[in-house]
């Protein structure tokens, strides 16, 4: 753990100094800043809380919104529910994995981009359906694809 890694954890720590059943906020909070919760911040957190490690993994690894392992500053979801199927989604999912050269549920090397697979978005009428980071974009093809990632890696 980085130097700078510790002080993110020592600002995160005492906001949440002499309160209870903060665990979870704690974790989402070092999370945000890390952007995953690495075992050595896991470690740290429990020399420095007097909860045993194993706790902190339990609760760490209960929850689907914690990453025990390294996920891109950017992630894009495709929905597979039945209404995106139908409307092309392995298609969408085929050109993504193309694009970014990785598999759903893998990172690029660089960190850059984490891809996932979802079975709905409950976005059924708009098909197929992607979220990049936390915006939607609906009747998505594999134009859109490569001007939607394009941009963001220019971005980045």
């Amino acid at each position: 753990m980085t130097d700078g890694d510790k002080e993110k954890l020592d600002k995160i720590i005492q906001k949440y100094e002499g309160k209870e059943g903060f665990l979870i906020q704690l974790l989402l909070d070092l999370q945000s800043e890390l952007h995953w919760l690495s075992r050595e911040s896991i470690e740290e957190l429990s020399l420095r809380l007097k909860i045993p490690v194993s706790r902190i993994f339990r609760v760490a690894s209960f929850y689907k919104a914690m990453n025990l392992s390294p996920v891109g500053r950017h992630s894009v979801c495709v929905c597979m529910g039945t209404a995106c199927q139908v409307r092309g989604a392995q298609r969408l999912l085929d050109a993504t994995e193309s694009k970014l050269g990785i598999k759903s549920g893998q990172t690029t090397p660089d960190h850059s981009f984490t891809l996932n697979r979802v079975n709905c978005l409950g976005c059924c009428a708009i098909g197929p359906v992607m979220i990049v980071d936390d915006d939607y974009h609906g009747r998505v093809d594999s134009k859109k694809i490569k001007l939607l990632l394009g941009q963001i890696a220019s971005d980045s």
